[in-house]
């Protein structure tokens, strides 16, 4: 890597006595860069699908905005996959900063020029070019959580973080909402979030960090006397792309499990998110602030849902995640067919189903992303959570984008959530072929030497 996004140089250690306090202090101080900071780049990822009943209206069809809303699913994808690989050999304070900064910068230009929502072309490109940068968002963030946090409490840790991306994916739509209220056009849609989320990138600047060994610390695994029994000091060297690919993901048969799963998955978390506001206001009636609500209340819900999640995993299952993840995915499909047999014409009631889908669905999106961090070393954490991203967005995104826009324009919603319920039910074979791996650590003597490993605790 080259430039300010090469990885940050080892320095001397501070004292021994410092280590727990500066430990306590940066890991604060880092957790709260990368929550607020994921969070931030879903202000600018989807908000284009509030958008589309205003686009709709200009003469674009169902069918032009599935595409439109394909292409950043098609870059994120590769981009999560690509980036992934450059971030495990990136400082993350600049790399997560810079796609954040450009994100915004492509959507900032989305809602002030009215050539960039002129043709399917222009926003096609300009959502794959956002798309991309997107890719910066989630792999720093891994290989940051993997630095910092040590096997025993991840479980916790990416669970509560993960629940940025619902943060940032909920006060999108409040943030539209006043956006179209205050400056009386729909276009503030897409720049008042924008707006934010460059005002974040600047933030990230100043607090992010690197690795512990950057800031005088030792590595977690040493401080905690926490190791994968796997560990040796080589870990703590940045690997080559080739070596991370063909010893730590080639061969891995539950990453690629995983990865299969999170197609479907992702099916139903966008195939359900991005067609909301038009789903509710074309079928059931809602209107721009009841559809804004219902929109929020899905991401709303999957905070206590993934957290929930994640501590079954850790405190029930012994870190396995699959069965977890079957326990959610149940009732997600459940909910989807209430959502869409509901004919009750209340609002509240299908406000309640989006609820319930949010609640349930976001735990295995979660879980898949964790899985991937205990798969391999810490080196290699960026590709591992890149490959299942690029599964989950280039097959399961855009075909819940493109396909079901598709379907939706020629054979009608129902479907739509046949589509859905179909994905579930694979989504769940799939997640129960890993039902077998948990993750594991063990304590080290002054020696080096190991206990006997037993499954991780947060």
């Amino acid at each position: 890597m080259i430039g300010f996004f090469k990885p940050a140089e080892h320095i001397e250690r501070l004292p021994q006595d410092k280590h727990g306090a500066h430990y306590k202090a940066l890991r604060w101080q880092i957790f709260l860069s990368i929550f607020f900071g994921y969070a931030a780049y879903y202000l600018v990822r989807k908000n284009i699908s509030l958008a589309v009943p205003d686009l709709l209206k200009l003469g674009f069809t169902k069918t032009d905005m599935g595409f439109v809303m394909s292409a950043g699913a098609i870059s994120y994808g590769i981009a999560k996959f690509v980036m992934g690989m450059v971030s495990d050999r990136s400082n993350p304070r600049y790399f997560f900063s810079a796609g954040l900064l450009l994100s915004g910068g492509v959507m900032l230009f989305m809602g002030f020029s009215p050539w960039a929502v002129s043709s399917v072309a222009i926003m096609y490109a300009l959502q794959f070019v956002n798309g991309w940068v997107q890719g910066m968002g989630w792999p720093p963030c891994g290989r940051t959580m993997v630095h910092w946090w040590s096997t025993h409490e991840r479980g916790k840790i990416v669970s509560v973080w993960n629940v940025a991306h619902n943060l940032g994916g909920g006060l999108v739509a409040n943030l539209a909402v006043w956006g179209v209220g205050y400056f009386n056009e729909w276009q503030a849609k897409l720049y008042v979030p924008a707006g934010v989320a460059v005002g974040i990138a600047v933030l990230l600047l100043i607090t992010m960090r690197d690795t512990p060994q950057s800031c005088g610390l030792p590595p977690i695994e040493e401080h905690n006397n926490d190791y994968p029994p796997s560990y040796s000091e080589d870990q703590e060297l940045e690997m080559t792309t080739k070596e991370i690919f063909v010893k730590y993901i080639l061969p891995n048969k539950y990453l690629w499990y995983i990865a299969i799963a999170n197609i479907f998955v992702y099916f139903i978390r966008y195939g359900v998110l991005d067609w909301a506001p038009t789903y509710l206001r074309e079928v059931k009636g809602f209107d721009f602030k009841q559809a804004g609500l219902a929109y929020s209340l899905y991401e709303y819900a999957a905070i206590p849902g993934t957290i929930l999640c994640g501590w079954i995993s850790d405190q029930y299952f012994k870190s396995r995640r699959a069965p977890a993840g079957i326990l959610f995915m149940v009732p997600t499909v459940l909910a989807v067919a209430f959502y869409w047999l509901n004919k009750s014409g209340s609002a509240a009631i299908d406000s309640w189903a989006l609820l319930a889908i949010g609640f349930f669905v976001y735990g295995p999106v979660m879980l898949i992303g964790l899985h991937a961090l205990d798969l391999v070393p810490k080196k290699a954490a960026g590709t591992a959570a890149g490959l299942t991203g690029l599964f989950g967005y280039v097959l399961g995104t855009v075909v819940a984008n493109w396909v079901t826009g598709w379907v939706i324009q020629h054979y009608g919603w129902d479907w739509y959530f046949g589509l859905m319920l179909i994905a579930g039910v694979l989504a769940i074979l799939a997640i129960a072929m890993t039902w077998g791996h948990g993750a594991t650590s063990e304590k080290r003597d002054d020696n080096g030497n190991g206990a006997s490993p037993e499954a991780a605790k947060s």
